[in-house]
């Protein structure tokens, strides 16, 4: 049985080797090729802008990089390269912001991504606008697309790490009411071996990686995707804290203290002594936070199912689509996988609030920048 859940388990993110990608090779242009439109979002780690390509007209997305830490320091390009192997590979996906490939800034010299754009807003915008959280079965319908681009990107062994609502832009105009996910910033291989360091912003970590579990895994995400679904259904943060000590406490309020009972191995956690005791709290109130008159049983079953504590007993993505919440959209949006959208709407989420994250990731042994180049040029 144990087997078994595990083989199922490797299939959704837990194995380590991906599969390789064939990519034509052209030549790399410039972002003087491009006309500028609009500015579209900044962030820490960069600027992304709206532009059209002089010779096609074809809108893009264009992201450029900046040093967090030593901004007078040109980016390093393999960061930026990093980022373009994992849209990469995660191409194709209706859910997932599309990859054009990468450009040079014509004044820098420095590289840039090429995505598709997408008209419309940042779901941290929308719920800043709309107070009050969205209506359920409009949660469903974001929440199947938002699991189904996870399913994808997990199988091709990525973890994003930093899922969020600024990083879901939600489409409008033609593309209303599709979600896509972008920022693949400190997204991680699982072909890389651990340890894994802390990444992405604070109130959506999952607590093994709050507690500092250095061999983590996708799982990551689907703990990421139950705050993102908390959030949507209420348009506040479930676990709204600054630091990681508050954090967790906040976490044991709401899903139950937590022991070598409910989580084997839990004692023996890097960070477990720092753990505040909640002694009150033993038992998970999330139901209490989302009784059934705001999100029905089955939807609960999905919530409670993201949200578990113990990485062991979390849903995967794959699992989740499964629930009978999902049910009676499986049908009406099995064609948007069978045909995804062809070349150019995308990417952005235009962020404005201050986000936490952690260090530069590992890089790859023995990879080089000159060596994956050739392989990222705009379409």
């Amino acid at each position: 049985m144990a087997a078994t859940k595990r083989s199922a388990a490797a299939v959704d993110g837990h194995a380590n080797r991906p599969g390789a990608t064939c990519v034509k090779k052209r030549r790399i242009g410039t972002t003087g090729d491009y006309d500028h439109e609009s500015s579209l979002g900044e962030g820490m780690f960069g600027v992304v802008a709206k532009r059209r390509h002089r010779a096609t007209g074809q809108v893009v997305a264009i992201k450029s990089f900046r040093n967090p830490d030593k901004k007078d320091e040109p980016v390093d390009a393999q960061e930026v390269l990093r980022e373009a192997r994992f849209l990469e590979a995660c191409g194709g996906h209706p859910h997932i912001v599309g990859f054009r490939g990468v450009v040079r800034d014509y004044v820098t010299n420095e590289l840039c991504l090429v995505m598709e754009y997408v008209q419309g807003q940042s779901l941290h915008c929308l719920l800043r606008e709309r107070r009050g959280g969205l209506p359920e079965a409009t949660v469903r319908d974001y929440m199947w697309q938002l699991l189904t681009a996870a399913t994808k990107m997990h199988r091709c062994h990525v973890v994003h790490r930093d899922i969020k609502p600024a990083n879901i832009i939600v489409g409008e105009g033609e593309g209303e009411g599709t979600v896509k996910l972008c920022d693949f910033g400190v997204a991680l291989s699982m072909s890389e071996a651990p340890p894994y360091r802390q990444a992405g912003t604070g109130m959506y970590r999952a607590p093994e990686m709050l507690l500092g579990k250095r061999d983590y895994d996708a799982l990551v995400d689907t703990w990421s995707l139950g705050c993102v679904m908390a959030e949507t259904i209420t348009g506040e943060r479930l676990f709204d804290e600054d630091n990681s000590t508050c954090l967790l406490r906040r976490i044991f309020e709401v899903v139950g203290m937590q022991d070598d009972t409910t989580w084997p191995g839990f004692s023996s956690l890097p960070l477990a002594d720092a753990v505040p005791q909640v002694p009150t709290v033993q038992r998970s109130t999330l139901r209490e936070l989302f009784p059934e008159g705001t999100l029905s049983k089955e939807g609960f079953e999905v919530l409670s199912g993201l949200l578990a504590c113990n990485p062991d007993k979390r849903l995967t993505a794959a699992a989740a689509l499964k629930l009978p919440w999902f049910a009676t959209i499986i049908a009406a949006n099995a064609h948007h996988l069978a045909s995804p959208p062809a070349a150019a709407t995308t990417t952005a989420s235009v962020k404005v609030e201050e986000v936490e994250i952690a260090p530069s990731m590992l890089r790859r042994k023995k990879a080089t920048a000159k060596k994956y180049l050739s392989l990222f040029v705009t379409r």
